[in-house]
């Protein structure tokens, strides 16, 4: 199994975590990705973007095989069924929740059934160089595997269940590796193999009879979750499937929302559009919020708004426009000499948009705080003059120029940070009204009036009928559509501005972020989805769920996951992944055709899929 490792397509990749990790599973049942302890740490396993020395986790069958997989129903668990000539398995992937929620070290429980036929299975774990930092050294202690990669130390753990194993794993120089022969029909075998790893702390050993109930104990915790969540609208398979994307992408230690589980897959094949998406957006926890609230999970809603509050007033005054999963001021950014995925660099930590301005950021604060209230819920004292301070400073600054949306280099007037401002006040006006927030809510509502009137005098244009990227400007920006749902413009203007976004950066279903990207990106999922959105707030009703309708049949990979961006010749995968914002927009974009346009859409549920029906040859 030492063979070179040719790239898998980012499509090939599904996804399983704890709350606290994320792992990333090929097609081929390659455990590719896995940060430990925390989702934001350097990976124990990165061949995903260091394919020679970044590591990984094997188990395929050693003959050519079909594969067919799906997520079990309502949980993040991955079936993966493979099929060879000579029989079939089934292996059951998870990263194990303990008895009392997540357990304090991360493990990796993978299980193989017998389903017909024999099938001879190998698997084989190489440590990874956590990106060229660490040396690894594999340990035989008292007859128990380990592997020791700088801080982190990792244990293998098997058992064979039915007749002729050798479980037992082997060292080979760079890798453990181990065979089973897995037999099917009325007395059917089964085996495990465990992956248990820690940082800086002493190592559990699981032990492997217990496999069977951590992995059902998993399933059980998942299946719970899922009983809270509310909803059974149209396109309900690819909204729940969303929803529990999200859910892998929530830290549960503090219940901040990463924007995706990765760093480093690139944008385009130019490469240089690498980010690191390790950490947690102020607008991605607004949108998650908002998502939500509507689905009836009152935990995540409060502790997702509870870990912002906290954040911003430990690192106040200025509000910055995302933080460490921890709560932290990200520092910094590294760059790593390893290949990239597909050999496209850099690969890099941290991110340098961390001290940008966006004014934006102050509607997508005030966005989160409204839908809470507007729930039910009250704010206390402390947020409320949190609030009534950054309402002052929206006033403040929202004639500065800023990074925008898309945190680019160059400061502009850009059209949908006014807009966010717009929001901010317009919020801020409403929670005053209601007695959440003190303090001047007359000179909120003068500057919001005046912020609009500045807005379509400014960033309108008569000559091409939209809003323009930002004044003087014959750019557009497809981030304008957030302000059809926002509540800024639903009219005519709006109407004309989704005309002209279609036609300067719509590709069929498909849409760039802002102008002159083709070429040097790929369109970004959640610009169609917010389309959609757009559409049914300005009455188009019938577009925008034929819009929805090929979307969801289409973007999402045969197990429901998103990408940040897709091709537009073959919708290959770009970009970091899961994506939050991707699966965000999704849901929003159902949820608010459901809620507009509900004699139209009813109970139907267009465009669902079915989980891994999709088959193809893995050699």
């Amino acid at each position: 199994m030492a063979e070179p490792r040719a790239t898998r397509p980012l499509r090939d990749y599904a996804a399983i975590g704890d709350g606290r990790t994320v792992a990333l599973i090929a097609r081929d049942g390659s455990v590719d990705w896995m940060p430990v302890p925390d989702l934001g740490s350097t990976p124990a396993f990165a061949a995903l973007i260091d394919p020679e020395s970044g590591g990984c986790v094997e188990l395929r069958p050693e003959e050519p095989a079909e594969v067919a997989r799906r997520y079990l129903q309502d949980t993040n668990v991955l079936e993966t069924t493979f099929t060879t000539e000579s029989g079939s398995v089934r292996v059951t992937d998870a990263l194990v929740t303990g008895i009392a929620g997540r357990l304090p070290w991360a493990e990796l429980a993978r299980r193989v059934d017998g389903v017909q036929g024999e099938v001879r299975m190998r698997w084989a774990v190489r440590p990874g160089t956590g990106l060229g930092t660490v040396s690894p050294w594999i340990q035989n202690a008292d007859g128990r595997s380990l592997i020791r990669a700088g801080d982190i130390t990792i244990g293998i753990t098997g058992q064979e269940h039915g007749p002729d194993g050798d479980d037992a794993p082997s060292g080979a120089g760079d890798e453990l590796t181990g065979a089973f022969t897995v037999t099917g029909g009325k007395k059917p075998s089964r085996h495990v193999l465990v992956v248990s790893a820690t940082h800086d702390e002493p190592l559990h050993f699981p032990d492997a009879h217990n496999v069977d109930r951590g992995i059902d104990r998993t399933i059980r915790s998942w299946l719970s979750w899922s009983e809270e969540f509310s909803y059974d609208g149209p396109w309900a398979d690819a909204v729940q499937r969303s929803a529990l994307a999200l859910k892998l992408l929530i830290y549960s230690p503090t219940g901040a929302i990463a924007a995706a589980a990765t760093t480093s897959l690139p944008e385009s094949p130019n490469g240089g559009k690498n980010w690191d998406y390790r950490f947690a957006w102020v607008r991605d926890a607004a949108y998650t919020a908002h998502a939500l609230v509507r689905f009836g999970l009152r935990e995540e809603t409060h502790a997702a708004l509870s870990w912002l509050l906290r954040t911003i007033k430990e690192h106040g005054p200025d509000l910055h426009i995302f933080y460490g999963l921890d709560g932290s001021l990200p520092s910094g950014v590294t760059e790593y000499d390893v290949p990239g995925w597909a050999g496209i660099g850099p690969v890099v930590s941290g991110n340098g948009a961390q001290n940008q301005l966006q004014l934006g950021v102050f509607g997508d604060l005030f966005d989160i705080c409204r839908i809470y209230v507007d729930s039910g819920n009250v704010l206390d004292i402390q947020t409320g003059r949190l609030l009534s301070r950054v309402a002052d400073t929206t006033c403040d600054l929202w004639r500065n120029r800023d990074a925008g949306m898309w945190e680019l280099k160059e400061e502009q007037h850009y059209s949908s940070s006014k807009m966010g401002c717009w929001q901010a006040l317009d919020a801020a006006v409403h929670l005053a009204e209601v007695g959440q927030i003190p303090g001047s809510p007359d000179r909120w509502r003068f500057e919001r009036d005046r912020l609009r009137e500045w807005i379509e005098e400014h960033c309108w244009s008569e000559e091409l009928g939209s809003y323009v990227m930002y004044p003087g400007s014959s750019e557009l920006d497809a981030s304008v559509l957030l302000h059809a749902p926002s509540g800024y413009e639903r009219g005519e203007r709006m109407i004309s501005t989704i005309d002209a976004l279609v036609g300067e950066l719509g590709r069929g279903a498909l849409m760039f972020r802002y102008s002159g990207m083709e070429g040097e990106e790929h369109p970004f999922v959640a610009c169609s989805f917010w389309l959609a959105s757009a559409l049914a707030c300005v009455g188009r009703h019938d577009e925008a769920i034929a819009l929805m309708d090929e979307l969801v049949a289409t973007m999402p990979n045969d197990v429901g996951l998103m990408s940040e961006m897709v091709a537009t010749d073959d919708l290959a995968f770009w970009g970091n992944l899961p994506q939050g914002l991707s699966h965000l927009a999704l849901v929003n974009a159902a949820i608010t055709i459901e809620e507009l346009a509900p004699e139209k859409v009813g109970s139907r549920k267009p465009g669902s899929r079915k989980p891994g029906s999709g088959k193809r040859r893995s050699s």
